[in-house]
């Protein structure tokens, strides 16, 4: 009797072994984007809630980012200095000048970003504040180019049109249309948009990364 060859049976055991661990992973990132979805929807439930004159009507705008901006501070010490959960950077040490020159303006325009943010939700619908901040990736793409992030190309720029005419379709299409939370909310998108190019500016591997 000739000797068994094992290489096939190996094959589809390693294939059975990879199609289930992808099985896996996936079903891991839906869970994963499915709760962010659910948190992020109760947040922005929860914000209309309390800024709208007509319910709670909090008078206090900034004192939401103030606590928001505290949280994140805290729980960002938490998991680095007391579980230790993120390494330390080595390379390049934190010095005064690389703080007031690479975190300070991060973290005023994040902290611009939640103020006008919240400040929209009382002249706005959540529905149409959502609608606006379609307007997202038109920001960061004309962000990314004023850095020199970003390559300027014709194709991109038009689909980038598109998704500002569809957003100016919703607008005049709003019954509740309020000109100065939609200025509020724009400046929120403006805000983001440039924190998120600013920050890729900062971390890139040509410049000192944080």
């Amino acid at each position: 009797m000739g000797a068994q060859n094992p290489s096939g049976s190996d094959a589809a055991s390693s294939r059975s072994v990879v199609s289930e661990s992808v099985l896996r992973n996936v079903l891991l990132s839906y869970f994963y984007v499915s709760v962010w979805i659910l948190l992020s929807f109760t947040v922005i439930v929860f914000n209309k809630y309390i800024l709208d004159p007509k319910m709670y009507n909090w008078p206090f705008l900034i004192s939401l980012t103030m606590v928001h901006m505290g949280f994140c501070c805290s729980l960002a010490f938490v998991l680095v200095r007391a579980f230790r959960l993120v390494n330390l950077p080595s390379s390049p040490s934190m010095t005064p000048s690389l703080y007031f020159k690479s975190v300070v303006p991060i973290g005023a325009l994040y902290s611009l970003s939640l103020w006008f943010s919240n400040s929209a939700y009382i002249y706005l619908s959540v529905s149409f504040i959502q609608m606006l901040k379609a307007l997202m990736p038109v920001a960061v793409y004309s962000t990314g180019i004023l850095f020199k992030k970003d390559d300027y190309k014709r194709s991109t720029m038009l689909n980038m049109l598109s998704i500002s005419l569809g957003v100016a379709v919703a607008a005049y299409g709003e019954a509740r249309f309020d000109m100065w939370g939609v200025t509020l909310q724009l400046a929120a998108v403006a805000a983001e948009a440039t924190r998120l190019s600013f920050s890729f500016k900062s971390c890139s591997p040509q410049k000192e990364s944080l």
